[in-house]
């Protein structure tokens, strides 16, 4: 959770301004699905159809707050789903974060779908994406998600609304005791659960086909999807996965014992001087935000919860208990900066030397030859290699690495390195010298550069966009990313000391896993092995 802190205040992209609503050049559409009619918008321009703010499970509130999402009610008439719904309770935490949802609210489970079928179109692939944010912040508005792009490439789009923060992830006795499964947290994923059981009654009536649903996320998003692919209860309704920085992992968002979640909870409930159950969830929506923001916390634990997760996700992937799908991951090649790991000292090579040290006092000859420190600049290279692996690398490489062992599928790995552009607003420029930052290749993997006015894109950025955008289309479409006019990209074996590395960058090319010592020192830190 320390490392989602961190991410908090050192690598949000600068703030950029979009219309609050989607107004396509279009007319009304409807169609039939398990709970009634909706109305959505067939844009003549692009030629899809949207439909916006469709609700999956009933409003999470009143009594329905920490419960599991619960089955919606049929409705009469015909619903419209011309706009976003609202997005969940959540703090500015991330000023990267633009929404064009209708305000806020605990009553947030809603989802999006682009879709370019015809009134004939059947069988059509589907992507299923989750928003990252910490499990504290994020949205399905986003524009850096939207599936138009994604969409025209033949794929139904959907993008997620799942709970956050205290009201995505709390645990506590009394809940787990009321729990049908004697457990409690977990309630976000348990919502992206419910979107996917969702997709996969209702995706046919937007020409998708149910039994080919790929899912995809960055950072919490992608924690998301490798908590997924281990749950039992969601494993059987995706046939891909996608992840973009991050697993579910020590010491990425990983999840803790039921036990330590209640605790965590209680001492949270109890602090707050609400130690009840009745009593939490008498509070208002503003009372319990508040209480929440004054706590000062980043979000809550994950949870072993014996239900969604029935043991650690990395005992699920030694078992093989997985979802047995192929896999696309990767993470960007300067997730967060040197100064993460220096502390503000200088890239001296005492000062390299002493906070190696500090952080791994019996093993710092090790981390040195690993993450070497010859001249100030390869320390800063180092430093921001060594920062990123222990924030998000490591885990991500660690999901990799268990699937690529314990599946007959494909796995495919990348290294996302293309440099930001030069931003309108020099002021704003992040100290980002050496690579990609954390989250910067959502916009170009989802073909949404032109919705972030911040940056002067060039005809690199957008030749870069159209290549990890159509690697993730094929993979989407066929399960391998492979196709005509792309530098072809290998899959990882199972018993390579050096895996297949695709460098997605202005020469994308595939690279031995050089650095995977690094991952394999972290393995052994972590002990996750």
């Amino acid at each position: 959770m320390k490392a989602f802190v961190l991410i908090a205040f050192i690598t949000v992209l600068p703030g950029f301004a979009i219309a609050q609503s989607v107004k396509p050049d279009g007319f009304p559409v409807q169609l039939k699905i398990e709970n009634g009619m909706i109305e959505g918008v067939y844009d003549t321009k692009s030629g899809l159809q949207l439909y916006l703010g469709i609700p999956y499970a009933k409003p999470p509130i009143g009594l329905l707050r920490w419960k599991a999402p619960q089955a919606l009610d049929n409705w009469t008439g015909v619903k419209s789903t011309k706009s976003f719904g609202p997005r969940p309770i959540q703090a500015r935490v991330f000023d990267d974060m633009v929404f064009r949802s209708d305000g806020m609210s605990e009553d947030c489970l809603y989802l999006n779908v682009w879709t370019p079928a015809n009134r004939n179109t059947k069988g059509l692939p589907v992507l299923v994406y989750f928003y990252g944010g910490g499990f504290v912040g994020g949205d399905g508005s986003e524009p850096r998600y939207d599936g138009a792009a994604m969409a025209a490439k033949g794929i139904v789009v959907v993008t997620v609304n799942y709970r956050l923060n205290i009201f995505g992830f709390f645990a506590h006795p009394e809940l787990s005791k009321e729990s049908p499964y004697k457990a409690s947290g977990n309630y976000g994923l348990l919502d992206q659960h419910a979107a996917l059981r969702w997709v996969s009654r209702n995706i046919a009536s937007f020409g998708g086909d149910p039994k080919m649903v790929t899912i995809a996320g960055e950072s919490a998003g992608s924690v998301s999807v490798s908590a997924q692919m281990v749950s039992p209860l969601s494993k059987g309704l995706i046939a891909g996965a996608i992840g973009e920085s991050g697993a579910a992992i020590r010491p990425t968002l990983f999840p803790v014992a039921l036990a330590d979640a209640e605790k965590e909870g209680l001492e949270f409930a109890t602090k707050a001087g609400f130690p009840k159950l009745a009593q939490l969830r008498a509070l208002s929506t503003r009372e319990l935000y508040e209480i929440y923001r004054e706590s000062k916390r980043f979000g809550f634990s994950l949870v072993i919860d014996h239900y969604f997760f029935p043991k650690s996700p990395v005992e699920i992937f030694k078992a093989r208990e997985q979802a047995q799908v192929p896999l696309l991951v990767g993470w960007n090649s300067a997730e967060i900066p040197a100064m993460a790991f220096m502390h503000g000292q200088p890239n001296t090579d005492e000062a390299y030397i002493k906070r190696v040290k500090e952080d791994y006092p019996d093993n710092a000859d090790e981390v040195l030859k690993l993450y070497p420190h010859t001249s100030p600049t390869e320390i800063e290279v180092s430093a921001t290699a060594l920062a990123s692996d222990r924030f998000i690398a490591y885990s991500t490489w660690k999901w990799f690495d268990l699937h690529r062992k314990n599946s007959t599928k494909p796995v495919y790995r990348y290294l996302y390195s293309k440099k930001l552009p030069a931003t309108i607003r020099p002021e704003n420029a992040r100290p980002f010298l050496i690579g990609a930052p954390h989250a910067c290749e959502i916009e170009y993997c989802m073909g949404n550069l032109s919705y972030n006015k911040e940056y002067v894109w060039t005809p690199e950025d957008y030749a870069v966009s159209q290549t990890m955008m159509n690697y993730f289309a094929n993979f989407i479409i066929t399960g391998n990313p492979n196709g005509e006019k792309l530098p072809d990209w290998l899959v990882a074996s199972p018993d390579d000391a050096t895996p297949p590395v695709m460098i997605i960058d202005v020469n994308s090319h595939v690279e031995k896993g050089y650095h995977d010592a690094r991952y394999v020192f972290h393995d052994k830190f972590y002990k996750n092995y």
